[in-house]
């Protein structure tokens, strides 16, 4: 409702400037009229058309003039009371603009405090479910930590199982080796029992995939091997072993234990 007041005094206060706007166009109008048969009144005196008597002209001309004068005063009481009535709406319109601008102000506070309100709410709602998601994020990490060292050991059961199940023949042939040294044994006998035993224990390294580390006659590698002694020998070059006191074993790319080697300077 307010808008609309507003409205209609805002309209009012336009088609009053128009008025007075042609108003004051039509006393200009008038007044150019009147000077203009005053001018021809002084030009037909001057000229002698009428002596002592009022001409035909001069009469219509005072008769334009008097009319103009009228419209002039109707004009100029026509100004005055649009006047008053802009000044009245105009302290209309100061009153009502300034309640206008006043709930404009509050409207737009409950509209940015409404939008902070919706805001808010959406970020709690994102920080809701990021916090779910980093919950069950670490749930899946402590379920997988917890998987993987019961992984980690069923996997090292199991490569201690295999390791001891392919040495079981070795196992079982030195047991049998013992119950033959308990009764008569031959000197024979006891070399092959255990030239036997030692290519067992070689099949089973063989099937782990477990091999010697070369030595005599290669060239030293202390990725390898274990210089435990030097000597001088013009035979062999620098940096070669020339013997071997314990034998060194790899797993695949791993070193398992270093060749004990002497080594020629």
């Amino acid at each position: 409702m307010d808008k609309e007041k507003n409205f209609e005094k805002e309209q009012c206060c336009c088609n009053n400037c128009n008025n007075n706007n042609e108003n004051e166009e039509t006393v200009n109008r008038n007044r150019d009229v009147e000077n203009t048969n005053k001018e021809n009144e002084k030009e037909a005196t001057a000229e002698g058309c009428c002596e002592g008597q009022e001409c035909e002209f001069m009469g219509e001309n005072r008769d334009n003039t008097d009319k103009v004068r009228t419209d002039n005063d109707k004009g100029n009481e026509s100004l005055d009371d649009k006047k008053d009535n802009r000044t009245i709406c105009g302290n209309g319109d100061g009153e009502s603009s300034g309640e206008n601008r006043k709930s404009d102000c509050i409207a737009a506070l409950e509209n940015e405090l409404a939008r902070l309100k919706k805001e808010l709410e959406e970020k709690t709602h994102l920080c809701e479910e990021y916090f779910r998601q980093l919950q069950r994020a670490m749930a899946e990490f402590d379920n997988y930590r917890k998987r993987t060292a019961k992984e980690k050991e069923a996997l090292y059961t199991d490569a201690v199982s295999d390791v001891v199940t392919a040495f079981l023949p070795v196992i079982d042939s030195i047991g049998n080796a013992m119950v033959a040294l308990s009764g008569e044994c031959n000197k024979e006998s006891l070399k092959e029992g255990i030239e036997l035993i030692h290519k067992q224990v070689n099949d089973v390294m063989k099937k782990l995939e477990v091999e010697e580390i070369e030595s005599v006659g290669t060239q030293f590698d202390p990725q390898l091997h274990n210089a435990i002694m030097h000597v001088q020998d013009e035979k062999y070059e620098a940096n070669v072993i020339v013997e071997e006191f314990q034998k060194g074993y790899k797993f695949k790319d791993r070193v398992i234990r270093h060749s004990m080697v002497k080594v020629a300077n």
